[in-house]
């Protein structure tokens, strides 16, 4: 039997699993990782290597490790110490990558992984079985879910109906498999990976590229107020009800937001040609001859070959996998939102713990975010403690 078990080996599963390790709460053949992907942060790794993003939005003190400026450190001692951004010394994807590699390789994570993806999770006793698709069973005495709230990538109607017309010309941000550029091509999206994909696309294929947004762009250094990540707001937080606490955290959000520098690139690319803009809602959408048209509410026709989405995840909560089977097993408490009602600790029940948007009713609006996977580290490794 396993004493720790993290279903999901992303950015918050591989931050939980490297402070268990590094503070010697755990060895390694005492925790097992399991993720459908064969290597930790890929799904994270290949995504953003997909839009080409530079620079992290977060600053330099986030990171998976469990001393606050062990990224900066990493960065002088690697010689990339300007390899940071900003006021806010944001880290380059390239350094941040290379120091979660670090993290990775000096904690031993890689010995607890496996490659499977988690079909059911039951209670027995005072332990946990864990089954995954391909057969695996596994015994654990706690389990942490870091998995996020669902898998099901969001596209409008319209980008259904295109997906079945050529589904090898249209593709999300987050497919696993993307379509192939070809131009001319539009990009779906006002938020940040739509932005790091206009400028990719934009300098690949000058004047081939438009985005498509339903408003201007929100400009913000980052997707909730700084105020979030300490006790300015979050002592107020942490009394509402969780009624309260989801108004509160849809109102903190920067929803579709995007940085000064990123706004600033965008400005300067529209302006010499490079892509086009176009704040509009597509209503409707026809393939003809290997191309798309594009119409949208203002009237305005749009022709191209590829189309992109950035549109995020659906927003329906808990819809697949095992996370519905388990709440109805266990009679696990939730929100009117959806959303599990979790103590200090981040744990719904005892000995099952959640990270990211899971954990949002108590970690407030930087849940999600790399911080998000820290602060739920640090309370997860002191309930174990």
């Amino acid at each position: 039997m396993y004493e720790w078990l993290i279903a999901g080996g992303g950015i918050h599963g591989c931050t939980i699993a490297a402070h268990l390790l590094k503070q010697n709460i755990i060895r390694p053949d005492q925790l097992k990782i399991i993720d459908p992907h064969p290597e930790p942060l890929a799904e994270w790794k290949e995504r953003t290597a997909f839009i080409d993003m530079p620079y992290l939005r977060s600053p330099g003190v986030h990171h998976l490790d469990i001393k606050p400026f062990s990224l900066k450190q990493y960065g002088k001692r690697a010689g990339t110490e300007t390899d940071f951004y900003g006021a806010y010394s944001r880290p380059s994807l390239y350094l941040f990558n290379e120091h979660c590699d670090h993290v990775i390789q000096e904690s031993g994570l890689r010995e607890s992984w496996h490659t499977g993806l988690i079909s059911s999770a039951m209670r027995e006793k005072d332990h946990w079985i864990i089954e995954t698709e391909q057969g695996d069973r596994f015994h654990t005495k706690n389990l942490v879910v870091a998995t996020g709230v669902n898998r099901r990538i969001f596209f409008p109607e319209w980008g259904y109906l295109a997906k079945r017309m050529a589904p090898s010309q249209v593709s999300h941000v987050f497919d696993d498999k993307k379509a192939a550029p070809v131009g001319p091509i539009a990009v779906i999206g006002g938020g940040i990976s739509a932005a790091h994909l206009t400028i990719k696309l934009s300098k690949q294929y000058p004047g081939q590229v438009t985005q498509v947004t339903r408003h201007a762009y929100r400009v913000h250094d980052f997707d909730s107020d700084p105020g979030w990540l300490g006790p300015k707001y979050m002592d107020g937080f942490s009394r509402l009800s969780a009624q309260e606490k989801r108004r509160t955290i849809q109102q903190a959000r920067h929803k579709g937001s995007i940085p000064a520098e990123l706004n600033q690139k965008l400005h300067h690319l529209r302006k010499k040609g490079s892509y086009h803009l176009y704040i509009d809602k597509i209503s409707h959408v026809e393939y003809k001859n290997n191309q798309f048209t594009l119409t949208a509410q203002s009237g305005k026709q749009l022709e191209v070959k590829t189309v992109y989405f950035a549109t995020g995840f659906a927003p329906d909560v808990m819809s697949a996998g095992f996370l519905a089977d388990l709440i109805k097993r266990e009679n696990l408490q939730c929100a009117h939102c959806g959303f599990p009602l979790v103590n200090q600790h981040l744990e719904w029940c005892d000995h099952l713990f959640v990270s990211g948007p899971l954990a949002e009713l108590e970690l407030g609006p930087s849940s999600r975010n790399v911080i998000g996977a820290m602060k739920a580290a640090d309370r997860i490794t002191a309930a174990s403690c």
